[in-house]
């Protein structure tokens, strides 16, 4: 090989090595800072291929989108004097990449110093605001007012502080709103207890309630009883008066049948019953119709 071609390709490697070294590309979401030993030169927003000095310039790319922040949950005093859990988060973005290099240079420091900005109003808002600003219930625009306004103060006091270092802050948020552990245990033991008392009242009052049916049921129950008692008696005295009187009267038309039917009923009652001894003498009176059956009907002197 040649000694030109051994230069020529010297010369142009290193007019490639220049080259690349000269140009650079900016995407849609980021915005370039050059640097010339250090120091801000440019600052490139517009996406694209662009140029730069070789080697005594370098590039420092910044990000244009809306950025996150989440702020370490702490404890806060409210104005009424309640404990309460912030957790909150903030968007936010790069608005003057030269002051925000010179201030932060990186994200993560911007992040740091977003939390401590987010921190501070935290505890003055929040300082000035009773807890129930913060408790949202649906149906009350009242509440909802409340804590838009705390929101909207908020982020206006750690824009303004964000604003110094080139920050712009789109919205500062209250992700959670929580009572200490310490006094959750507490409230929640105390609604415990409410639950329990109510329980106990509730079952007084059914027992108290079913106690009140029982004695109505029993009483009512011991009424119907009665009255059934009393009009059996009633229907039973009512029976014996007729059946007295069916008595009487066919022993006024037929004395001597009535009699015979009455001592029917005497030996059935007499004889039948397997436990019971009678000792009678033979010409027992209470016999008088077994002697002779014949006189039974006829009334004649039984026949020895």
């Amino acid at each position: 090989m040649s000694r030109s071609l051994v230069i020529g390709a010297v010369v142009a490697g290193a007019l490639a090595i220049v080259g690349l070294s000269s140009v650079f590309t900016v995407d849609m979401t980021q915005q370039a800072m050059v640097l010339q030993f250090g120091d801000p030169k440019q600052v490139v927003s517009e996406p694209g291929l662009h140029f730069k000095l070789p080697f005594v310039q370098n590039v420092v790319y910044i990000d244009k989108r809306v950025l996150n922040v989440d702020a370490p949950a702490e404890e806060l005093i409210a104005a009424d004097q309640k404990r309460v859990v912030i957790d909150a988060f903030a968007r936010w973005r790069i608005v003057d990449p030269l002051l925000y290099y010179q201030r932060l240079r990186t994200q993560e420091t911007a992040r740091r110093q977003l939390a401590t900005f987010i921190s501070s109003s935290l505890r003055d808002v929040i300082g000035r605001q009773p807890l129930t600003a913060l408790l949202i219930d649906p149906r009350e625009t009242t509440r909802g007012s409340m804590r838009a306004e705390v929101l909207r103060n908020l982020s206006q006091q750690v824009n303004e502080k964000a604003k110094e270092n080139g920050i712009e802050v789109v919205d500062v948020r209250i992700r959670r709103a929580d009572l200490p552990e310490a006094n959750s245990q507490a409230i929640f033991q105390r609604m415990r207890t409410e639950r329990e008392q109510e329980a106990k009242l509730i079952r007084a009052t059914g027992q108290e309630a079913a106690q009140k049916r029982r004695s109505e049921a029993d009483r009512e129950a011991t009424v119907i009883i009665a009255n059934a008692q009393r009009d059996s008696d009633i229907r039973r005295g009512e029976g014996e008066a007729e059946a007295s009187k069916i008595f009487s009267d066919a022993f006024g038309s037929d004395p001597k049948f009535f009699a015979f039917y009455r001592s029917m009923q005497a030996y059935r009652a007499v004889l039948t019953d397997k436990t019971t001894t009678m000792v009678l003498s033979p010409d027992s009176d209470f016999f008088r119709y077994l002697d002779n059956i014949a006189g039974m009907v006829g009334g004649s002197a039984p026949a020895k």
